[in-house]
């Protein structure tokens, strides 16, 4: 391959890694598909294909379109094991993040709810709505007609607008993740429940030692659940490698507690917040889904924890 071929894929593996992030929810996958894209681009006769950028959009949509069709994607995540890997902020596969829509895309929130969509309506819904592509465009790439780009847009939107959220900034998010810190380690389940939504909800992996994940409904039961969370045991601190330092961050474009163990990032609850209040936790602890943000956290500068030792 020569300098000018491989200098015009680099250029465009940001953008594809990001595509590829929204289409599968894993940053461990999206590498995968972007490298075999890479060599798919190696291996072309690249003098007849007109439009670069699009031919590589296209291939990996549909690489990565084929690994959610897979038995075993299929299988697990129709098990509900499957929970997206979180990214700091400042992680490029976070990008484009210009509008409210394409930072809302990548959202935690967002991304369990693609899950619900049908692979194709889930490319749709990337495609259109973080990559501003034309429904003509989106038809050429999925082998689908103009028309039913638009109807798998329409329906996508709708699934994903049926769950209000609310975009905070980096000032807020901090202060959310405190208030949330403090109330959840004060042992009082009512100062919880005071920052939940009636009808808030909470998913966790476990730390990765139990086969499925555990979901609770409800802000009494969300509030409970936390509050025996951040109780801290000798036991916990064990399982954590110490006792960690609880940071507040941004994750995926929401506030998120971070925890670390001599500066190595070992769990994070990622919030969503509707109307001021918090809506959903999503706590992961698993190390498998924490690869990528505990690289990125130990080159990334941070502000003082809430709670400095756990």
């Amino acid at each position: 391959m020569d300098a000018a071929a491989l200098e015009r894929f680099e250029a465009s593996r940001n953008r594809l890694a990001s595509l590829a992030y929204r289409l599968l929810g894993s940053a461990a996958d999206a590498e995968d598909v972007v490298q075999d894209a890479f060599l798919r681009w190696e291996a072309a006769d690249r003098g007849i294909i007109e439009v670069p950028e699009a031919w590589l959009t296209t291939v990996v949509t549909n690489l990565a379109l084929d690994r959610l069709r897979s038995a075993k994607a299929r299988r697990e995540r129709a098990v509900g094991d499957w929970l997206p890997e979180p990214l700091l902020d400042g992680d490029p596969m976070l990008g484009p993040q210009d509008t409210a829509v394409q930072r809302e895309s990548v959202t935690v929130a967002v991304l369990l709810l693609l899950e619900r969509l049908t692979p194709v309506e889930r490319a749709v819904y990337v495609l259109r709505e973080a990559f501003s592509h034309s429904h003509g465009e989106i038809a050429q790439i999925l082998g689908i007609s103009e028309s039913a780009s638009q109807q798998y847009a329409r329906r996508a939107r709708l699934h994903v607008a049926a769950e209000r959220r609310t975009e905070v900034d980096r000032a807020a998010a901090r202060r959310i993740v405190e208030a949330f810190v403090t109330a959840a380690s004060s042992g009082e389940t009512d100062r919880l429940v005071e920052l939940l939504t009636a009808d808030a909800t909470g998913v966790s992996d476990g730390a990765g030692l139990m086969k499925s994940l555990m979901r609770y409904t409800g802000a009494d039961h969300l509030a409970r659940v936390l509050r025996g969370g951040f109780k801290p045991t000798d036991a916990k601190r064990r399982l954590a490698g110490g006792a960690p330092a609880l940071h507040a961050a941004v994750v995926n474009h929401g506030p998120a507690m971070v925890a670390t163990v001599d500066g190595r990032a070992v769990g994070a609850i990622i919030l969503t917040v509707r109307d001021g209040r918090i809506a959903h936790a999503v706590s992961i602890a698993a190390p498998a889904r924490l690869t990528r943000l505990a690289a990125q956290w130990n080159t990334t500068p941070h502000d003082e924890p809430p709670i400095a030792e756990w």
